[in-house]
């Protein structure tokens, strides 16, 4: 007997059930795995000498097919900050291999920047790292201006240090929020986005935005600080501190966070360098890295702190290692305010800066200048450059490729959560699926960054 039209239609694939494949991204079984990806996935080795072929009977297979099973963790799940996908292979609740997913946010932030004049591109980076879009400006400004050979007035520098302290404090807080809350502390979410505010406030009250503030430019800075300035920094280091101690005391000696964050997600000093990891994941692993003191910008070699270390590498040590950088820059603030000098906020140079709007009005030139640089932008002479700070998250990286034009030739991003995921493997490895949740955040992910 012939099957009905019913029968049929429900026995056909839906065209909107195809299935969907990352490709080479995702972690395929064990069977199709090659020795020598799996011997990489496993953590056995990082890398092949050329011309090695890799005996299969080296690589120690513990469990049958039968008895693991792939998972995916994400894209869509609250834990992985963003579009993340990890797949893993389990064997009960033990994480065996993983292996990170990424590109489901890519909005193409690099070859967009080619497509913009040079004074548009911090419109454009700032939103890679929206939680510290400030150090994405101020590395893109780095870059031009090395490339035009710029000086810029030194008020204009001591704002952008001052800027960028603040943001790494609401970053890190804003991380020691989420974090709480992947560990089912909601009062620490509560805390974290409440002190998080005041930074943003001041933010707004200087840039005239909260986040994406465009305010760091190849020049200077967009705007002089306002009016009563110092007391709002003032009052911002001088309640931080005191509400860092509170987190401290709600968490450091709690004995459910320290049962899920001691000894787990460890990487060493050797492994996370050989990962290309920076930032607090180095740093916590024993390496003092710091960009500020390692390899000194703007005027950081003026002032006094400490580069914060662990000795395990776990996600505690990870967790201690931000919670006490927000102590040091609320100490490296102290000093800026003490410092910050007089005089002009951005370079003078017409060709590169704007008019002020004032001078609109009363000059014929410099209507010309601010229509000139707003229609066609300025053109930057033929060279190449890479530079660096320390963001957050860690090295965050600016390569520029100018051909005398007022575009960018090319422009690539060294994003420090990029980077860092490759090393969540290993830090996964060996692990409960339980841990996982605890050792993605502790890797401060920020995938705007990552798929840019």
């Amino acid at each position: 007997m012939s099957p009905t039209p019913e029968e049929r239609a429900a026995e056909a694939p839906s065209p909107f059930m195809k299935e969907t494949s990352e490709g080479a991204q995702e972690l395929a079984e064990r069977a199709d795995t090659a020795p020598a990806e799996l011997a990489k996935e496993e953590g056995a080795i990082l890398r092949l000498p050329e011309g090695l072929v890799l005996d299969p009977g080296d690589v120690d297979v513990e469990f049958g097919e039968d008895e693991t099973m792939i998972i995916n963790m994400g894209p869509q799940h609250p834990s992985t900050h963003g579009v993340l996908r990890i797949m893993m292979e389990l064997e009960g609740e033990t994480v065996l291999r993983s292996k990170p997913v990424i590109g489901y946010l890519h909005t193409g932030m690099e070859k967009t920047g080619e497509e913009l004049f040079y004074i548009q591109g911090s419109t454009n980076v700032t939103r890679m790292d929206y939680l510290s879009p400030l150090h994405n400006e101020l590395v893109f400004s780095l870059a031009v201006e090395e490339l035009l050979g710029m000086e810029i007035p030194p008020r204009a520098t001591w704002i952008r240090m001052l800027m960028c302290e603040l943001n790494r404090i609401s970053s890190h807080i804003m991380w020691t929020a989420t974090n709480g809350m992947d560990l089912a502390s909601t009062s620490m979410m509560i805390y974290g986005f409440r002190e998080r505010e005041m930074i943003l406030t001041f933010f707004e009250k200087v840039t005239g935005l909260r986040m994406n503030h465009n305010y760091i430019r190849p020049g200077g800075v967009a705007a002089d600080l306002p009016d009563g300035w110092e007391d709002d920094v003032q009052a911002l280091i001088d309640t931080i501190p005191h509400r860092v101690d509170e987190y401290d005391e709600l968490l450091t000696g709690q004995p459910i966070f320290r049962e899920r964050t001691e000894g787990v997600g460890i990487i060493g000093p050797e492994l996370a360098t050989a990962m290309s990891a920076t930032g607090p994941i180095l740093r916590a692993a024993g390496v003092p890295w710091d960009l500020r003191r390692s390899m000194p910008y703007m005027y950081y070699d003026q002032l006094d702190f400490d580069v914060i270390v662990g000795t395990v590498g776990d996600t505690f040590d990870r967790y201690a290692v931000r919670l006490n950088e927000i102590r040091e820059s609320c100490r490296l603030v102290g000093q800026i305010l003490e410092k910050m000098p007089e005089g002009d906020y951005r370079s003078q140079d017409k060709k590169v800066t704007p008019p002020p709007r004032a001078r609109i009005d009363e000059s014929m030139e410099a209507l010309i200048h601010h229509f000139k640089i707003f229609t066609r932008g300025f053109e930057v002479p033929p060279g190449e450059v890479y530079t660096a700070v320390e963001s957050p998250r860690g090295e965050l990286g600016c390569y520029l490729v100018a051909n005398g034009t007022n575009k960018p030739h090319r422009m690539h991003v060294r994003g420090p959560s990029f980077v860092n995921l490759q090393s969540l493997p290993a830090m996964l490895r060996g692990g409960l699926i339980a841990d996982a949740i605890a050792i993605i955040s502790s890797v401060d992910p920020v995938m705007g960054e990552v798929d840019r």
